[in-house]
């Protein structure tokens, strides 16, 4: 007896976005039914909305095509971002010093199941 499938999931690694900023975008959505989830990110002003509407997207086509989950039903039942690799950069500053920049990035995931 095959155990039916629930969930589909996405993932976008090494995002040029420091997951502190993602997690304000993330936090918006969880919980949500996909619909709202996609027009509340349509409407966010924030750099990470576009990147998040992305990951989720693949998220639903995951759920469509590999699981034949109906995309009315689905919900966004896990998000979280974590920490990915930094790039560690150096700028130049007065009397021949430098001070370090971290470019940080992340690794945002996205769990879609049904209702």
């Amino acid at each position: 007896m095959a155990e039916q499938v629930t969930s589909a999931k996405a993932t976008a690694k090494t995002v040029r976005v420091a997951s502190r900023k993602v997690r304000l975008v993330i936090d918006l959505i969880r919980g949500k039914s996909v619909a709202e989830a996609i027009a509340i990110l349509k409407f966010t002003p924030r750099g990470a909305s576009p990147i998040v509407e992305k990951v989720l997207m693949s998220a639903v086509a995951n759920a469509e095509n590999n699981f034949d989950l109906d995309r009315a039903d689905l919900v966004v039942s896990e998000a979280f971002v974590d920490e990915g690799p930094t790039l560690k950069r150096f700028r130049p500053r007065a009397k021949g010093s430098a001070s370090p920049i971290n470019k940080r990035t992340s690794h945002i995931t996205i769990v879609v199941s049904e209702k």
